[in-house]
């Protein structure tokens, strides 16, 4: 099937390599061999596994934004008992109906989206654990790990998800791959460098004039990098 030049300027876009898988785990805060499973599969106990997030498995470490993207969504899922290959079907489908090869980065909140996402997730036989809609005295609503990704990201005209907010919008720590290629960054200053600041001895006030930032920018920072130190 051909392409538009929209929908091909996001499969560009959603393809663009970015990190290692280690680098893309600690960003996540999820085991990075969890992650090698979700893009490559594995092999327990005589059985393979195939990947959730890639179609095949390609033997490369290297993270597309795409590929990010969704490990951050199923991130959500991890804990509701049920094993992510599960949700392999849905994304294919998916896959198709969006005509992107990661379905997942694509699920705009619109209405309109989620009886599309509903209706794919009955034909696909989902586990009812793993739904990304639910549906109760007839309204159609996100599931809560969906609510809780959406509340991280920020959308382009085309329904691609171009932003990530690891702690949150509200939070003005930014994942952006056209920004400082893709490391963590508030206006384009890093936060591995402000933090830096502040390690080797620098006042929070000082640092915010340092970097031309605000008091609660740096605390935002500090935040954000001793969370994923913690998590390593």
């Amino acid at each position: 099937m051909a392409l538009s030049s929209e929908k091909l300027v996001s499969v560009v876009f959603l393809e663009r390599p970015l990190y290692s898988a280690n680098e893309a785990a600690r960003l996540l805060q999820i085991h990075p061999e969890t992650l090698r499973r979700w893009l490559e599969g594995s092999e327990r106990a005589g059985v393979y596994y195939p990947p959730v997030i890639r179609e095949e498995p390609i033997g490369s470490d290297v993270v597309t934004w795409g590929e990010f993207v969704e490990a951050g969504f199923l991130r959500g899922y991890r804990k509701r008992n049920v094993s992510l290959q599960k949700m392999r079907p849905f994304i294919e489908k998916a896959r198709v109906e969006f005509e992107v090869p990661y379905p997942l980065a694509a699920i705009k909140p619109k209405i309109d989206n989620k009886k599309l996402v509903y209706a794919l997730q009955k034909d696909s036989g989902l586990d009812p654990k793993l739904y990304l809609v639910d549906a109760e005295d007839d309204q159609i609503r996100w599931a809560a790990p969906v609510e809780e990704f959406l509340e991280k990201v920020e959308f382009n005209p085309a329904g691609i998800v171009s932003r990530f907010f690891p702690m949150g919008t509200k939070v003005p720590i930014v994942i952006d791959p056209e920004v400082s290629f893709g490391v963590p960054q508030i206006r384009g200053i890093r936060t591995e460098l402000v933090a830096e600041s502040v390690d080797a001895g620098e006042p929070i006030d000082m640092a915010a004039r340092s970097w031309d930032l605000q008091s609660d920018e740096v605390e935002a920072a500090l935040s954000w990098e001793r969370s994923i130190t913690a998590a390593a």
